[in-house]
């Protein structure tokens, strides 16, 4: 899933390929993507393209008065085309909606797999979004003090499942709350509740983290923001692998809907969290 630099990235790289040019037309080709019906998908017909602004893990495209907003979700992307193609007949498309300039250039917006959670809302103010109504602070922007608060409120949330919580803090997903705690030194089901210090060391993990992440990311094209944020991790998706900081195996935890990796000797005191998955093939 996109989170919070790759976003950046694509939103500052849409703004410069779209900014200024004028709409054909917006065709959606994957209906259930699409979440609203008013205003229709034809009031984007001629309008200008004034930017692409980022708000959590959503874009949206600023059109004339209009607000295309996309959530990219598990498996979306987007993809810079300098031609239109010709329709085409196949159902294995992986194409939900394709956004078309005057002359024929513009976006395609995709999604692979078979769980198809992409959405797309055109829409007057981007605060009539669900999800951008309910976020959280920026995690670029939430100062040490505020950031303390939402950690005491959350009292006994495993400070993992908190930092993933976009109503809480907007922009961190799976992958870089794993590289977040591996710079904290701090396990996965740490309590939200801790110490000032904790609380301190957490933060700047978090702020550099995403901060680094954004420079290696931003003047990246769209094809090539996968390859840099994976090649970029030092934990997450690297099961098996050493620890690029003291050596030791990284080590993860499967849930039923989720995968998460850490270093045991940086993280948890040299000692292996319960991993649901592998109990169950050891029983």
């Amino acid at each position: 899933m996109p989170e919070l630099p790759e976003v950046h990235a694509l939103a500052v790289d849409l703004t410069s390929r779209l900014a200024g040019q004028a709409i054909d037309r917006l065709e959606v080709l994957a209906f259930q993507a699409l979440k609203t019906t008013d205003p229709p998908v034809t009031a984007l017909a001629g309008l200008t393209v004034r930017e692409v602004r980022r708000h959590g893990k959503f874009l949206d495209i600023v059109a004339g008065d209009l607000h295309l907003v996309v959530h990219l979700s598990l498996a979306g992307w987007i993809r810079w085309r300098e031609h239109a193609p010709a329709p085409s007949a196949s159902r294995r498309s992986t194409v939900a909606a394709r956004l078309v300039l005057d002359g024929g250039s513009g976006i395609d917006i995709t999604e692979a797999g078979t769980r198809k959670a992409l959405a797309l809302h055109l829409v007057r103010d981007p605060q009539d979004v669900p999800g951008i109504a309910k976020l959280g602070p920026d995690a670029l922007e939430v100062d040490e003090a505020d950031f303390a608060q939402i950690l005491a409120s959350a009292g006994r949330t495993r400070i993992k499942n908190l930092l993933k919580k976009q109503q809480l803090i907007a922009g961190i997903g799976n992958a870089y709350s794993d590289e977040i705690l591996h710079a904290a030194r701090m396990s996965p089901f740490q309590l939200a509740a801790m110490e000032p210090e904790q609380v301190s060391r957490l933060h700047a993990a978090m702020r550099d983290t995403l901060r680094g992440a954004v420079e290696r990311a931003e003047g990246q094209p769209a094809s090539e923001l996968k390859r840099e944020k994976k090649g970029a991790m030092a934990v997450h998706g690297r099961f098996g692998e050493s620890c690029p900081v003291c050596g030791d195996t990284i080590q993860q935890v499967v849930y039923s809907d989720s995968t998460f990796q850490y270093c045991p000797t940086c993280q948890t005191g040299g000692k292996k969290l319960s991993d649901r998955g592998m109990d169950r093939l050891l029983k």
